[in-house]
C-alpha cells in the first residue's frame, strides 16, 4: 500500500492550532495526530493547554494521555508511533492531521531519525553556566544519571562531549548512546504543510501571558503539588522539564517567589515561541497563514485542493 497523503499544521505556542485542527477534523473528516511532547503525559492537562475530555471525544484524537509522567517518551517513538497512526488513519478512509508545536517531531518524521539533533547554543549557554557554578564533575555525574552508557565511555575532565550529551538528551529526550543506535528513513507519503505564523510578535507574548494566568486560575500549582507528591518524579525527567512545570516546582521548592515563578514561565514560553517561530521561517513562506489575520476558507480550499488531485 502506497504511504498516505498527510497534512502538518504546525505554529507557534499560543497560534491557535488546536481550534482550527478541530474545525478542520469536522470539516474534512479527519483524525487528529498530536505532535507534542507534553500532551502525551497522563495527569498534566492544566500545563500543557490540553483540550478538555469533550473536545478529545468530538474528534478522533491520538498520542495523548498515553503516558505516565514517569515514562520516557522521545523523537524517535513519535515516529514509529505516527507512522502505525497514519496507515491506521488511512486505512479508515480519513486524513491523518498532525497538529502540534514539537518541531523536532515533525523534522523525525519527514527527514527520518539517522542523525542527532542540531546544536542549541541557548541550551548549550545554560549548561556551560551550571558547569561553572557546579563543575563538570558534577555535570558528569548528571549525565550519569540520565545516560549511563555514554558516561562510562566520557571522562569527567571532557567537557566538550559531557556538554553534547546533556545537550542531545534535553533536546530529545534519549540518551545519546540509544539515538546512535537508532536510524530511520524519511517519510515516503506526501506531506502537506499548513503554518500558522506569528507576524505580530508583541500581540503573541500578550497571548502566551493570559494563557498562563488563565493556567494558574484554572488550578496550574495544585496540579503540580499533586504530581510532586508521588515521590517518583524530579526535575531530571523530560516530563518535568516541560515549560511551566519546571518553574513551578522550583517555587514550590521554594526557589524563587510566586511573583518571579510567573515572570520566569512566561519568559521561559516565550523562549519557546522564539524557537518555533525561528524553525518554521526555514519552510516555504507560501504554506503560511498570520494567526491573527487569516480567513478560514483560504485554508479550506488549499485543503480541498490537494484532497482533489488524483
Amino acid at each position: 500500500m502506497a504511504a498516505a497523503r498527510v497534512f502538518f499544521l504546525m505554529g507557534a505556542t499560543a497560534t491557535g492550532k488546536t481550534d482550527l485542527a478541530l474545525e478542520i477534523a469536522r470539516r474534512f473528516d479527519a483524525e487528529i495526530i498530536s505532535v507534542d511532547s507534553a500532551l502525551v503525559y497522563r495527569g498534566m492537562d492544566i500545563g500543557t493547554a490540553k483540550p478538555d475530555p469533550s473536545v478529545l471525544q468530538s474528534v478522533p484524537h491520538h498520542l495523548i494521555d498515553i503516558l505516565d509522567p514517569a515514562d520516557a517518551w522521545s523523537a524517535w517513538d513519535f515516529v514509529q508511533r505516527s507512522r502505525q497512526l497514519i496507515d491506521d488513519i488511512s486505512a479508515r478512509g480519513r486524513i491523518p492531521l498532525l497538529a502540534g508545536g514539537t518541531m523536532l517531531y515533525y523534522h523525525a518524521l519527514e527527514q527520518g531519525l539517522n542523525r542527532l539533533p542540531e546544536a542549541d547554543e541557548a541550551l548549550r549557554q545554560r549548561l556551560d553556566r551550571e558547569a561553572r557554578e557546579r563543575g563538570w564533575a558534577f555535570m558528569h555525574k548528571k549525565l550519569a544519571a540520565v545516560d549511563a552508557a555514554s558516561a562510562d565511555r566520557i571522562k569527567p575532565s571532557d567537557a566538550q562531549r559531557i556538554q553534547r550529551a546533556l545537550e542531545v538528551f534535553e533536546l530529545s529526550g534519549e540518551p545519546l548512546s540509544k539515538l546512535q543506535q537508532q536510524e530511520s528513513s524519511g517519510y515516503p507519503g506526501g506531506i502537506e504543510k499548513i503554518i500558522l505564523a506569528a507576524n505580530d510578535r508583541a500581540e503573541l507574548h500578550r497571548r502566551i501571558e493570559q494563557r498562563f494566568l488563565q493556567m494558574l486560575r484554572q488550578g496550574f500549582i495544585d496540579e503540580v503539588s499533586a504530581l510532586r507528591r508521588r515521590g517518583d518524579l524530579d526535575l531530571s525527567m523530560p516530563s518535568m522539564r516541560c515549560v511551566g512545570y519546571r518553574q513551578l516546582w522550583q517555587h514550590l521548592d521554594g526557589e524563587f517567589s510566586h511573583r518571579e515563578m510567573i515572570d520566569r514561565a512566561i519568559a521561559a514560553t516565550r523562549q519557546l515561541a522564539k524557537r518555533q517561530i525561528t524553525w518554521l521561517r526555514k519552510q516555504p513562506p507560501e504554506l503560511s497563514f498570520d494567526c491573527l489575520n487569516y480567513r478560514k476558507g483560504d485554508i479550506f480550499r488549499r485543503i480541498e485542493a490537494v484532497i482533489s488531485r488524483p
